[in-house]
């Protein structure tokens, strides 16, 4: 952890320390000049500032909700190039962005003068230390544990315990639902652990819907369950979830970073609806106006006016002060009749909670997470349920010595491999035709995926039978094959690397991969019977592993009549693996890029990425790459034997005389 937080500090402040104001801007960093549109105060009698820079401002930007930024002034003595820790700032959390406009949550609840003295103000991104600093205090916590439950539940979890489980009884499930067979053993597993219980879920088996009712059969037997996830876009989906089954859910953290569907079951709402809200809000209310009244000038200035003052200034001091014990005891008994919390990993630390215990602590995404951020709330329970899949997407570290001595294995991998006993796989998924699944439940499975009769020949013939006419379907190059891999080996597409980004480009196999995507879908447009008009818009992922390739191919898809449409239409959508997880599309187009004769392929040696773009297709998976340089690695030659054996490949020779 010191390691990888070394090298995230060092990052940000080798892109960004020295730099001045107009290069933070133009690398999105700053935006300055700002002026502050609205002051209003609020969770925890906090100042929020609306900011906004001029409107023919339009410079890229990397703001967004929940990030670390400070407000800065242009006041003399800060020249543009000093560091952050040589000028005063007001630090906070972005909690909205809009276009020009974005809200600052601050740490004060007062502005400082310089904030108000007429000098330009702007506004940084800033490091956020929080996370480590949380993330380091649990592992003390951890490696300090003795004769507790964090020792014990230390000690299952790294394989030096046997996990246990207790008999099943026939009333153990009690909510109906019309989970599959395997789905209903992993909600059983979770109930019936006593120490840890682990939920599998390979793409497509429908993870989320297992891990909420087993969330459900939980909450009948305990009062109150703690949800947590790596990221902010799971604790969002899940608290929708349990939200839609009728939970009492309360989502802790920011109210901002969250969807707007779900203000209504954040902290912050839950504490303005409380009977007692306007009386704290009338209290903070006075409590300024007394501070602003002890701050105004007067001409003459004696006796009299020293002691209003005072009065004045500890008024304010004792109206704070009550509406703070009142807003503590609010935000109490909101908690106290909640069923559910759910919080990111590091918000499991937050001041409001961290005194709770919890019979269950759930974690979802676990094989995504940092196990240092895992223990966070592990600390809080007696029992823990993991959810993920370790075969997909793994956490990301930034310092490659910190992920060769351990850090990426998470906490997931480990008790899945060190405790096999303590994980149920989730083996129906319903998201992928039989041919697109095969490969990924043979290499990383066991063989033991099984497509649901309702996606096990869906492909693009199925959606819209124009897919399969005639008039298309050449003998040699169906053009409704569910899976597809067009071997560019021998055509001279090499790679360029591009050394300035540390990046790879390979623009006549982009070339090749739009024209073969844009015939294929030319069909739509052509004459004949109207499809069913219920029918969903067909939609598109286009994936490359590297950012030059993406950028080659959002360019040339400009060229493209019919690609065009469909990306301003928002049905086309081109990115990396990492964009399109927990993501699914109809058609999955990727552009493998590597082709060298050395048979380098980079970080296309991380299959588990692999698995991830391949899975995310629904109807149609296109591949195209050179296997001369693919095939050196084992896992493509697996892959190309398993596209010929379902009568995929291709060659690019024929695939541009059908083009």
């Amino acid at each position: 952890m010191q390691l990888e937080q070394q090298e995230d500090q060092a990052q940000f402040k080798l892109k960004n320390a020295s730099a001045s104001i107009k290069e933070r801007r133009r690398r999105g960093l700053t935006w300055y000049p700002v002026t502050i549109t609205q002051e209003d105060i609020g969770f925890g009698g906090k100042v929020v500032l609306e900011l906004e820079r001029p409107a023919h401002r339009q410079d890229l930007h990397l703001f967004q909700v929940g990030a670390a930024a400070a407000l800065f002034s242009n006041a003399p003595g800060y020249s543009g190039t000093h560091s952050a820790s040589d000028r005063p700032v007001v630090s906070g959390v972005v909690t909205r962005v809009r276009r020009n406009k974005l809200l600052l949550a601050t740490t004060k609840e007062a502005l400082p003068d310089w904030v108000l003295d007429g000098s330009t103000l702007g506004i940084d991104l800033t490091f956020d230390e929080v996370s480590y600093r949380e993330m380091n205090q649990a592992l003390s916590a951890v490696m300090a544990a003795h004769g507790n439950r964090l020792a014990e539940l230390r000690d299952v979890l790294l394989g030096a315990r046997q996990a246990t489980f207790r008999e099943p009884q026939a009333d153990d499930l009690f909510y109906p639902s019309a989970l599959n067979d395997s789905q209903l053993a992993a909600v059983r597993h979770v109930v019936t652990a006593q120490d840890v219980a682990i939920i599998h879920g390979p793409p497509g088996t429908g993870k989320t819907t297992t891990l909420v009712q087993a969330i459900l059969e939980t909450i009948r037997r305990e009062r109150r369950v703690l949800v947590c996830a790596p990221s902010n876009t799971a604790v969002d989906l899940l608290t929708e979830k349990l939200a839609e089954r009728g939970v009492n859910v309360i989502r802790l953290g920011n109210p901002s970073r969250v969807s707007d569907l779900l203000l209504k079951h954040t902290l912050d709402a839950g504490v303005m609806a409380h009977a007692s809200y306007a009386k704290m809000h009338a209290m903070r209310q006075t409590a300024e106006q007394h501070r602003e009244a002890a701050s105004e000038r007067v001409r003459h200035f004696g006796f009299e006016e020293r002691e209003r003052r005072q009065w004045l200034r500890e008024e304010a001091r004792t109206l704070r002060q009550a509406a703070d014990d009142l807003e503590r005891f609010m935000t109490e008994d909101v908690l106290e009749s909640v069923q559910v919390i759910t919080c990111t990993l590091v918000g499991a630390s937050h001041r409001h909670i961290r005194h709770l215990d919890f019979e269950t602590v759930f974690i979802d995404e676990a094989a995504q997470a940092l196990e240092p951020g895992c223990w966070i709330p592990i600390a809080n329970g007696q029992r823990l349920v993991l959810a993920g899949d370790h075969h997909q997407l793994p956490p990301t570290v930034k310092s490659e010595k910190a992920a060769r001595e351990g850090l990426r294995e998470t906490l997931f991998e480990k008790c899945i491999q060190r405790q096999p006993h303590t994980a149920r796989m989730l083996k129906v998924q319903y998201r992928m035709h039989a041919h697109i699944m095969g490969f990924s439940s043979q290499k990383f499975y066991g063989g033991q995926l099984v497509a649901h009769p309702s996606v096990r020949h869906a492909d693009l013939a199925a959606y819209d039978p124009r897919f399969n006419s005639p008039r298309f379907n050449d003998p040699r190059f169906a053009p409704d094959l569910p899976v597809e891999f067009i071997d560019t080996a021998g055509c001279g597409f090499s790679e360029l690397a591009i050394p300035e980004s540390r990046s790879t480009a390979n623009p006549e196999e982009a070339h090749l991969l739009l024209e073969r995507l844009a015939k294929l879908l030319a069909q739509l447009s052509e004459p004949g019977e109207p499809t069913d008009p219920d029918q969903r818009p067909l939609t598109i992922g286009v994936i490359a592993p590297y950012r030059a390739q993406i950028n080659y191919l959002k360019d040339a898809i400009e060229d493209s009549d019919v690609l065009n449409d469909l990306l301003l239409q928002r049905r086309l959508s081109v990115g990396t693996v990492d964009s399109f997880q927990g993501q699914e599309r109809d058609i999955i187009a990727i552009t493998l890029t590597r082709s060298n004769p050395q048979g380098e392929i980079g970080f296309l040696s991380d299959i588990r990425r692999m698995n991830v773009g391949m899975t995310r297709a629904r109807r149609k998976l296109l591949l195209v790459g050179d296997s001369s340089t693919l095939c050196k690695h084992p896992f493509f030659g697996e892959l190309l034997a398993y596209v010929k054996g379902v009568g995929g490949y291709r060659t690019a020779h024929e695939t541009v005389k059908q083009i």
